[in-house]
């Protein structure tokens, strides 16, 4: 056999498989030996060149036959070892090669979902960028402000009355204010046929609790002596009465 099957074979630790071969070949060569040595005393002493004989013979075929099997079955082990090793090496190629596949496909996946993730951010970004140029302007307008005068409860009335469809003017609702209490908000009228009747006539436009109360406009005091509800019901009564606070002239 080869030498260098033999160095390789003993370069390996023995297995307990090895081990058994190795004990067999030993109990073979003890065989041998003890065979040997049984030979006559005079074959111990051959010359050289006398031939030998026949107990020698067989006792070195004995012992080749036994070196050669344990040879055999070493290398065989070898091969054996060899063809696992080589099996186990293509294993943990395959295994290793699967891995590095799913790890590129989680790496892809991680990859895609973060690439929609941010189209979805930079699509909601611009959405709200389009809505916002979309959206009209709203234009702030500051609350109208009156003066807390005849002039400014006149005014107050009159956008309050347009805006409820009451009919007037600004010198219709002067001219009977001026009349009926001289401007004075607080004015009662204590001696006529409504003072008497227990109902004075109250406020800027003179009116009676019950006429402010059937006339009283939304939006307004429930103050018979607040001037604007009480400019407000009185032209909301004589628009109903006489179609406007305009026609009237005289006492209503």
């Amino acid at each position: 056999m080869p030498k260098n099957i033999l160095n390789r074979a003993h370069s390996r630790p023995l297995t307990k498989r090895h081990t058994k071969i190795a004990v067999a070949g030993v109990a073979a060569l003890g065989a041998a030996a003890l065979a040997f040595s049984a030979a006559p005393s005079s074959a111990d002493t051959v010359t050289t060149g006398a031939p030998a004989t026949t107990a020698q013979v067989a006792a070195g075929t004995l012992l080749h036959n036994v070196k050669g099997t344990v040879t055999d079955q070493l290398a065989a082990e070898n091969v054996k070892l060899d063809t696992f090793a080589a099996q186990k090496k293509a294993a943990d190629a395959a295994a290793a090669k699967k891995a590095a596949v799913a790890a590129a496909a989680k790496e892809a996946a991680a990859a895609k979902a973060a690439a929609a993730k941010k189209a979805a951010q930079a699509h909601a970004v611009q959405q709200a960028a389009t809505r916002s140029v979309q959206r009209p302007q709203v234009q702030l307008v500051a609350a109208k402000t009156y003066a807390n005068n005849l002039d400014g409860w006149i005014r107050q009335a009159l956008d309050i009355m347009k805006a409820k469809g009451i009919p007037g003017s600004y010198n219709g609702l002067h001219k009977n204010i001026m009349r009926e209490s001289s401007g004075n908000p607080m004015a009662i009228n204590n001696w006529d046929i409504n003072a008497i009747n227990g109902i004075p006539s109250k406020g800027l436009l003179q009116v009676i609790p019950p006429t402010f109360n059937a006339y009283h406009v939304p939006g307004t005091s429930w103050n018979i002596y607040d001037p604007v509800a009480n400019i407000t019901a009185a032209a909301n009564y004589a628009a109903d009465r006489y179609g406007s606070i305009d026609n009237v002239n005289s006492a209503y």
